[in-house]
């Protein structure tokens, strides 16, 4: 077990995917939770038979840009966070999982 393998058992990791238009609106709410890991963004390409919400360009492409936001939080504050981020985004379409870290590190 490595130094950073104790701390990790304490964490988890929060996903969020959201359309373009949330970005800075996140950014903005993530600061207000950041861990002293930060947090990262990244574009990605959302792929699913549900047509409800995309555009017509979307549809035709089969794919929706979204934007995934990632962040370590503390096991004991995931639920704070998860209730926060549904009081502030109801009904945003924001997707969100929260992951176990079992290990990380820096090599």
């Amino acid at each position: 077990m490595n130094e950073n393998s104790a701390m990790t058992n304490q964490e988890c990791l929060i996903a969020l995917s959201i359309t373009p238009t949330l970005e800075e609106a996140i950014v903005d709410f993530l600061l207000t939770f950041e861990s002293e890991n930060g947090f990262k963004s990244y574009p990605i390409s959302s792929h699913h038979h549900n047509a409800s919400g995309l555009s017509l360009a979307e549809q035709v492409s089969g794919r929706q840009n979204r934007i995934c936001f990632e962040m370590y939080i503390p096991n004991d504050e995931h639920q704070i966070f998860i209730n926060k981020l549904k009081q502030e985004f109801k009904g945003a379409a924001i997707e969100y999982r929260v992951l176990p870290v079992t290990d990380s590190g820096l090599i």
